[in-house]
């Protein structure tokens, strides 16, 4: 399912969970892994031509083997990639140079982003840019994960009927028929808006073809703080993965990437978020077209 994987981490140790959970997708899918660090941040903009000929990534990535070494030892073709430059810049340069399936991420803290911000002239995160521009899902993992089998037996994904969430509900679709999952699609209301009714009606009506033959896929509607109700609606269907799409139509980007519902969510869920923004096929024994439906091998021939 997920054959090239990339883990973004810094030298904090914060990024442990992520790290772990990781490498045990690498472990089960037999995938390719891509430990990741962006050297930069704490040398400063001057610095950065300097780490690579001083010596410095060489001694980060000794740091990196030290700290999560343990867990890519079993990992065959697994690597820990140091590199000088802007985080999510070269995080997503090497995820469309290695056509990775699924970057990992940890959470960030607030000093940490607080200093780059300062440093970079830069507002929000690299969890938050990263998830917003990648072309592959991006899941963000704060607490330990239990790699089970099937590994998502319930999914929710919320969607505001936008073009990007559509992609999202999409690879709900094609995750909840990889594992024979519960879907619950979830949409949130704001103030003055429509009934809960109405909104269950537009998503079946928008949704439910593509997601024919979902195992136990319903709609639900809620009216509040979206980060909230997804929140709410998660820990109440014990929810082992929630999709959502991150994106912003603040034109001021500093509105857009402080505070968004997508990091809000990720950053207190009961587990998992996965972050999918464009249209990105799971690669497994099942091809699905945009529309959900499987796509047999004459079929696919044909494209």
């Amino acid at each position: 399912m997920f054959k090239d994987i990339i883990v973004g981490v810094t030298p904090t140790g914060i990024d442990e969970c992520a790290v772990k959970a990781a490498a045990e997708f690498a472990t089960k899918f037999e995938s390719k892994l891509y430990l990741t660090h962006v050297a930069g941040m704490e040398q400063g903009w001057g610095a950065i031509e300097h780490l690579e000929p001083s010596g410095e990534t060489g001694r980060l990535k000794e740091k990196m083997e030290d700290m999560y070494g343990s867990y890519l030892g079993s990992i065959p073709g697994s690597q820990i990639v140091v590199v000088a430059g802007i985080p999510h810049n070269e995080l997503l340069r090497l995820a469309r140079k290695k056509n990775t399936d699924l970057i990992v991420m940890g959470p960030h803290t607030k000093a940490y982003e607080e200093k780059r911000s300062h440093m970079w002239n830069m507002a929000g995160s690299t969890l938050e840019r990263v998830s917003q521009r990648a072309r592959c899902p991006v899941m963000i993992v704060h607490k330990d994960v239990v790699c089970k089998e099937p590994l998502f037996d319930k999914i929710l994904v919320a969607t505001d009927f936008s073009e990007q969430a559509e992609c999202a509900v999409a690879y709900g679709g094609q995750m909840a028929r990889q594992y024979k999952a519960d879907l619950v699609v979830m949409h949130v209301a704001g103030p003055g808006g429509p009934d809960s009714g109405e909104v269950v009606a537009r998503l079946k009506e928008e949704y439910g073809g593509r997601l024919d033959g979902v195992k136990g896929c319903s709609f639900e509607a809620c009216a509040g703080e979206p980060a909230m109700e997804i929140l709410r609606m998660a820990r109440q269907g014990n929810a082992d993965l929630i999709l959502m799409a991150h994106h912003s139509k603040e034109q001021d980007p500093e509105k857009a990437f402080l505070g968004s519902t997508v990091t809000q969510v990720a950053l207190n869920a009961p587990c998992p978020t996965m972050s999918v923004n464009r249209h990105f096929d799971l690669r497994c024994g099942l091809m699905y077209d945009q529309t959900g439906q499987v796509v047999t091998a004459e079929a696919e021939a044909t494209v």
